[in-house]
């Protein structure tokens, strides 16, 4: 992002969580924001498991958190912390603009949805609208997502897919979710035909890039 240096009335400053696994991004977000008047950036972290601990520890005002992080991803840590930091508005920052994450993240209370290849003033921009309660979202993908409508996939159709990845058996998928192997076999197949795929592989990957995981 270039960052693109203005005025702004003096106030207290936002406070700002990261949460971004590249090291170099979340650097150069952190410097950029921090150029910024009224922003302060005070917490960074690297993992999802780490979030909602940074936030009850910072109190932030503003989370701003990518999707595809190590452990918890964005938008589960998005839907913790509706629970457990209700004050703290969450803004979700991602490299991949897809349809289904965008409802996903609305759904799990995020207040805005950017793309990483947006210029800093935007993302600034954005961070202070969610704190006077707006919701930012991009408007492209804002477009896209009511063209794609929503997710066919049922929540244990998702999560049975997500175990799944790595080339698990069905023993192992229905150990983990503590389901019967009919089961899972039933849901990776219903899970198939929704995706309209032949096998659990490419049903994995359409849900991945259609945003619905």
């Amino acid at each position: 992002m270039n960052e693109m240096p203005r005025e702004h009335p003096p106030g207290p400053s936002v406070r700002v969580l990261l949460a971004e696994d590249q090291g170099m991004m979340r650097g150069a977000l952190a410097l950029l924001l921090g150029m910024e008047p009224d922003i302060e950036v005070v917490a960074q972290v690297g993992t999802g498991d780490a979030i909602v601990d940074a936030v009850l520890t910072h109190r932030p005002d503003v989370a701003l958190l990518d999707i595809e992080l190590p452990g918890v991803s964005g938008l589960d840590a998005a839907a913790e912390l509706r629970e457990q930091a209700p004050g703290c508005r969450v803004l979700i920052l991602t490299t991949f603009g897809r349809p289904g994450h965008l409802r996903r993240a609305m759904d799990a209370g995020a207040a805005g949805f950017l793309v990483k290849d947006g210029p800093v003033e935007e993302l600034a921009t954005a961070v202070r609208r969610v704190l006077a309660g707006e919701t930012v979202v991009d408007p492209g993908l804002a477009a896209a997502a009511l063209s794609a409508g929503p997710s066919p996939l049922t929540a244990r159709e998702r999560d049975v897919l997500r175990e799944s990845a790595g080339g698990a058996t069905v023993a192992d998928i229905a150990a983990r979710l503590h389901l019967s192997g009919s089961t899972v076999r039933n849901h990776l197949s219903s899970a198939i035909g929704k995706t309209s795929t032949r096998n659990r592989t490419e049903a994995l990957h359409e849900a991945r890039q259609r945003g619905w995981l």
